[in-house]
């Protein structure tokens, strides 16, 4: 073969390579265009049954000189890119999606403002047993200028026989407390029907990693003006965790918090793995505060504290954690939570790591 042969042969691959590039992209905007249409409808985007058919009439009509194992490549390729492209223009459109909104979420708790940029810790109990446990929580909390409080008054066990709650008592135990000693409080909530009286006693509705993907629960937490702080799922993907938040903002709420809490691996020397890596992913893809719940995600008190750190390095708007008077008599998850002593110490060597800015709002001699 000649070097002008080859030219010409040359030239005729790259105008046919302008002609496959121009088809493709009609293609694909055609593709964008079905998956508009699909979104409306509510059907779904992937139709394997309809990429089969098509498969199928491109193999007979097939010529060669490509085999039709290569064609069913080639063309599963081409498909494969239009379902990504139509994915992506829905993940773009989500309200969650920092593409949606680029400047950070910031959530006003009453003068307290999540998502500034300057961390908070959430600490207390695991469970609400007692008046005098929750004060005496509430009143080291305000000792060291931490500003919102946890409790659960609705617990749910993975045994149907372990302490389940006081319920609504527990709400008005944390409201009192919380009162008292000018705190913020965030406690589960895990029927839907409870959603709207819990506004009355909480200033943030937690939604558990059990009940991360509770649709009815969340479509309830989407009803209120009442912020939310979302679990991950023991076993959800991130992409999963923000479709639940894009839940409770489709239905008109937009003070949502993420909380990292770890998730079920085959590790078992913490109670569960903590997924640092969501953190600085979580920060990007979404606008929402990010929170890491170091208790549940180690189940151990001996690493709470290079993991708080790790959170926080890491971009966390803050930590949660569980503090109890007397972990040894607690009625729940009795072996991580830490007494109000090695709290005290944990918040001093956190402020001394320089990853934690003392709270603006100084303790009143409590």
């Amino acid at each position: 073969m000649s070097e002008h042969q080859l030219s010409d042969l040359r030239e005729k691959l790259d105008e046919i390579n302008l002609k496959l590039l121009a088809l493709l992209n009609e293609r694909a905007s055609i593709a964008k265009e079905i998956g508009e249409v699909k979104k409306k409808q509510g059907i779904n985007k992937f139709d394997p049954e309809r990429e089969q058919k098509m498969l199928e009439v491109l193999t007979k009509e097939n010529k060669g000189p490509f085999s039709d194992e290569t064609i069913s490549y080639l063309f599963k390729q081409i498909f494969k890119a239009s379902l990504d492209l139509q994915q992506s223009d829905q993940k773009e459109a989500l309200l969650v999606s920092r593409k949606k909104k680029n400047s950070d979420t910031v959530i006003d708790l009453g003068g307290t403002r999540v998502g500034t940029g300057r961390p908070h810790v959430i600490a207390g109990p695991c469970a609400v047993e007692s008046e005098e446990q929750v004060f005496a929580v509430a009143r080291a909390l305000k000792a060291q200028g931490i500003e919102i409080m946890r409790g659960g008054a609705f617990k749910p066990r993975t045994s149907p026989y372990d302490f389940q709650g006081l319920g609504l008592e527990g709400l008005k135990i944390l409201r009192k407390a919380a009162d008292e000693f000018g705190l913020k409080v965030i406690s589960e909530i895990v029927n839907p029907a409870d959603i709207e009286v819990a506004g009355e006693y909480i200033d943030v509705i937690q939604i558990g990693a059990r009940n991360m993907q509770n649709f009815e629960l969340l479509k309830a937490a989407g009803s209120v003006n009442t912020p939310v702080l979302l679990k991950r799922g023991l076993s959800a993907t991130l992409e999963e965790f923000l479709f639940a938040a894009e839940y409770i903002m489709s239905r008109g709420n937009d003070q949502v918090m993420l909380c990292e809490r770890g998730i079920r691996t085959y590790e078992k020397w913490t109670r569960n793995t903590l997924d640092i890596s969501a953190v600085p992913i979580l920060k990007n893809e979404s606008h929402l505060p990010v929170f890491v719940d170091i208790t549940h995600s180690t189940g151990r008190r001996d690493i709470l504290l290079p993991c708080a750190k790790a959170a926080l390095a890491a971009g966390a708007d803050g930590i949660m954690l569980e503090v109890h008077p007397n972990p040894a008599v607690a009625l729940s998850d009795a072996k991580q939570q830490i007494d109000i002593p090695s709290f005290d110490h944990f918040m001093g060597e956190l402020r001394a790591s320089g990853l934690f800015e003392q709270s603006k709002t100084a303790p009143t001699g409590v």
